[in-house]
Parts: structure tokens; sequence; C-alpha cells
């Protein structure tokens, strides 16, 4: 066996390389929202356009709603339920996803989600490219505590790849979990 490396096959690697990225859990930053705590687990080339990922876990109490529809141009976010059960919406799909169901939503795919009815969630979040979204999440839990005007929010919808959309299956979807 030949264990000599073509370099040739190299010369598309970005020219630096991404790190190892390591987040102990008892040294985890977290958000808390009145729908979730997140837990910001670990960013890696974010910005600058660079690949990446950003990865938070969110625990939801039972019937607390997540994020409203929206969607993204350049990032893939990907789901994976650790526990209970979270309803999502994926274009004009409503759907439930139960403990260990994954689900990958590509770009300029609208998507929303909560908690299922009745149910609690713990959810890890990857996206990728990760384009800096633990500022995008500390941004949120500032407007909610008053600290920053909303409006910011739908300003940064460029720099953050978060762009919000009108779901009439998503409002009928919460309506009917009341």
């Amino acid at each position: 066996m030949n264990n000599d490396v073509n370099t040739n096959s190299l010369t598309s690697a970005p020219a630096t390389p991404l790190q190892a990225v390591l987040t102990r859990g008892a040294e985890a930053e977290t958000c808390a929202d009145p729908s979730s705590v997140m837990t910001l687990l670990g960013e890696s080339g974010a910005g600058a356009g660079a690949a990446g990922f950003t990865s938070y876990r969110s625990s939801f109490a039972a019937g607390a709603v997540g994020a409203p529809a929206h969607f993204h141009t350049k990032a893939t976010e990907l789901f994976f339920v650790i526990s209970g059960s979270l309803q999502v919406l994926v274009g004009e799909e409503v759907t439930v996803l139960n403990a260990g169901d994954f689900l990958a939503v590509p770009p300029h795919t609208p998507h929303a989600f909560a908690a299922a009815p009745g149910c609690e969630a713990d959810v890890l979040f990857v996206f990728t490219p990760g384009m800096d979204r633990f500022d995008y999440l500390r941004l949120l839990g500032r407007v909610l505590r008053g600290e920053a005007d909303p409006k910011e929010i739908a300003e940064s919808s460029e720099r953050f790849d978060n762009h919000y959309v009108d779901s009439p299956v998503w409002r009928a979807a919460l309506e009917a979990a009341k």
C-alpha cells in the first residue's frame, strides 16, 4: 500500500484549516428565553464566508414556541432530537420529530419549530456554515429582556442569514396546539 500523499489533491483545501473545537459542558455559555434554554456548544470558521459550523442545544419546556417561520439563504440547519418531541414546519408541511429523529433543512426552505403539544423537547442544532450565530442568539436574549430594540433582529437578517416569512400553515399549527 502506498502511503504517499498526493499534494495535488490538497490544492483546493482552505488556506487556514479549521481548528478543533472542544467545549466542556460545565463551561458552556447558556442563553435563556421564555421558550428554552440554549447551551452554546461551538462555532468554527464563522464569518468571512468560511466553511464551518455553529452548534447549540436547546431544551424546550412543554408547549414552548421556538422559532417562527424563517429560512436561510446560505446555511443548512440540522436538527437532532435528543429527547421529547419537536413540532416542525418544513416548507408547507408540519410534522413531529421524536427522540432519535434527525432533520436537515437545506437553504431557501421555510421552516419553524416548537415543542410538540404537551411535550418537552431537547434538541441539538447544527448550522453549516456557522455565520457567528451565537451573536444572533445573544441578540434574541437581549431583545427578550428589553435590552435591545426588536428591529435589530430584522436589521441583522443578512448578517445572520435568518429571514423571517409568514406561514399560515405554521400559524394554524400553533393555534391548534393551544
